[in-house]
């Protein structure tokens, strides 16, 4: 579609958002959102006609792209057909939606309870986790985020938590691994692996192994750097867990779905969890969805006893539906298998050669179209670009690098001193290099605050 300019219409939509929308994790007299007037495939656009590649895939959740016409046409189909229906029924949009996810899902996980998004999906497996094992206590990583509601917050590692934190909600943070910026004095990732595990059942043993119900992780985390667990690290915590009864809980909210170039990053590394949360890309976002997939045993807890907890919206049809159709136009048209090929033939080699041109690059992480640059002000020492949580002047160097990639095509997805490159699964090589190229110019800026 060939976008037309209509300012006067994009200014009333300003307008109007300006006076009544209060937006999420914002200062809202300090914002100015875009006001966007459509979208299709890896591109969005505004009301003056300006075209920008997505390379955050919305909230990192369009796996597909926008506006994708199957998906498109069996949410219509559906609304037609049936609108809406309550949750304790039997509806076939919904049937489908979890037997085609179970089908997916790593080991035994063939139960679905779907919720309306993820950090719900969270909320409920720690529910979940709780009641089957009796215990109080949820251990969680620093350097993680998990969703914004009441006991998602919580568990989040990120400064996010902070004004909702009381210290009663009965997390316990831990230190994962993360070898660029080890916390164990780690020299390769066989060292930081083993010491994060150290670690971990340390703080199990301290906690009180049985005060612990949950150890719940992003199997990759995603929003805090996109930082890839050493081998032997998420097989090492499953071992934990079963040495002392702890229900194993991955959170795929962000990783899911065809990102990591399978169809779940627990596929990379051979691991089964209890429970598994998920979201965003099981059906690109189109209408909200999330779920839990869990596992025999945990189902078995809830066989004849009820499980407290529901949703109104619970596996919703025209969310489901959108689920179907966005799983079999991933299968249709190999979209996980294109990740996979992509991020190990174009992006990964294009963004080492732009680490070795660019001062502003410390680290190149991830897998297929999930990565992170680690952007930082002086390469010998690793000192970010700019200051943990940094906001306001301090924060300048990364809206300097910001500012230069929307001017130049790309929106980009930037948290604190790291920049994702998270584009739709299904995008093309030629729009692929069109955002890298954008990249290249925008880490030239970020290139002038370094040492």
């Amino acid at each position: 579609m060939t976008p037309q300019p209509n300012p006067q219409a994009g200014a009333a939509v300003k307008a109007a958002d300006r006076a009544h929308v209060f937006h999420s994790w914002s200062a809202q007299e300090l914002i100015d959102p875009l006001a966007v007037a459509g979208a299709e495939g890896s591109y969005f656009w505004d009301y003056e006609g300006k075209r920008y590649l997505d390379l955050a895939s919305g909230l990192v959740y369009t796996n597909i792209g926008y506006q994708h016409p199957k998906v498109v046409a069996a949410i219509q189909e559906q609304a037609a057909r049936m609108t809406t229906f309550a949750p304790a029924f039997a509806v076939e949009a919904r049937s489908e939606a979890a037997r085609l996810i179970a089908e997916r899902t790593p080991g035994d996980l063939d139960k679905i309870f779907f919720t309306n998004g993820g950090a719900d999906a969270v909320e409920h497996a720690v529910r979940m986790a709780r009641l089957h094992t009796g215990r109080p206590k949820v251990l969680s990583a620093y350097r993680s985020y998990h969703g914004g509601t009441q006991q998602a917050i919580n568990l989040t590692g990120d400064p996010r938590r902070w004004a909702s934190d009381s210290g009663a909600a009965g997390v316990v943070h831990f230190w994962a691994p993360f070898l660029y910026r080890s916390r164990f004095y780690a020299e390769t990732e066989e060292q930081e692996c083993a010491r994060a595990l150290e670690h971990l059942e340390t703080t199990i043993a301290f906690e009180g192994p049985g005060t612990v119900a949950a150890i719940i992780l992003e199997t990759i985390p995603g929003t805090a750097g996109i930082m890839m667990p050493p081998v032997g690290y998420l097989a090492g915590v499953r071992e934990i867990c079963d040495k002392y009864g702890i229900v194993f809980v991955l959170d795929e909210v962000m990783a899911g779905f065809g990102r990591t170039g399978t169809w779940f990053a627990a596929d990379l590394y051979g691991v089964v969890p209890d429970l598994m949360t998920f979201a965003k890309g099981v059906n690109s976002g189109y209408v909200p969805l999330g779920g839990v997939a869990i596992s025999a045993e945990i189902a078995a807890t809830f066989a004849e006893r009820p499980y407290p907890g529901g949703l109104t919206y619970s596996g919703h049809p025209l969310a489901c539906a959108a689920a179907v159709a966005t799983i079999d136009v991933m299968e249709e048209e190999g979209i996980v298998e294109h990740a996979a090929r992509l991020g190990a033939e174009v992006v990964e080699p294009a963004l080492r050669e732009l680490a070795e041109r660019h001062p502003s690059v410390g680290d190149v992480r991830g897998v297929g179209m999930f990565w992170a640059l680690e952007l930082v002000k002086n390469r010998e020492t690793r000192e970010p670009l700019v200051p943990y949580n940094a906001t306001g002047q301090a924060a300048t160097p990364m809206s300097a690098f910001a500012a230069s990639a929307k001017a130049h095509g790309m929106w980009p997805f930037v948290n604190m001193n790291r920049t994702h490159v998270v584009p739709p699964c299904n995008v093309s090589e030629a729009e692929l290099k069109e955002g890298l190229a954008a990249l290249d110019t925008a880490l030239s800026v970020a290139d002038q605050y370094t040492e």
